[in-house]
């Protein structure tokens, strides 16, 4: 007697269309260009996770240039005076520093010259 995958094709036809729920056109609806669509969907989500930490590293930077723009110093100078000076502050906290409060960050800056 042969063996046939009524039950589990559907739950997983079900599975993969429910994944799609809101594209557009056939992606939808029909299961082969649904799971087609739901592997590229995947792929996207995956790169657009590392996108997002390249994109937020990118942004620091900017931030930190900008408010480095008032002082006579160029961003990769104060990068190397900050690692000489052994002051362990990321980008994104003294993206944060740099835009919400100037005053500290422009003290920060003084103390590393």
């Amino acid at each position: 007697m042969r063996v046939k995958t009524g039950v589990a094709r559907r739950q997983h036809h079900k599975k993969i269309l429910d994944l799609n729920k809101g594209f557009r056109m056939t992606k939808n609806r029909l299961f082969q260009v649904a799971n087609e669509a739901a592997l590229h969907a995947g792929q996207y989500a995956y790169d657009g996770r590392k996108n997002k930490k390249r994109d937020f590293r990118r942004l620091w930077i900017i931030r930190i240039n900008g408010a480095l723009s008032q002082s006579e110093i160029s961003y990769s100078r104060f990068i190397t005076l900050l690692k000489k000076a052994k002051v362990e502050l990321d980008r994104k906290i003294l993206a944060i520093i740099a835009a919400e409060d100037p005053q500290t960050f422009q003290k920060i800056v003084k103390e590393i010259k």
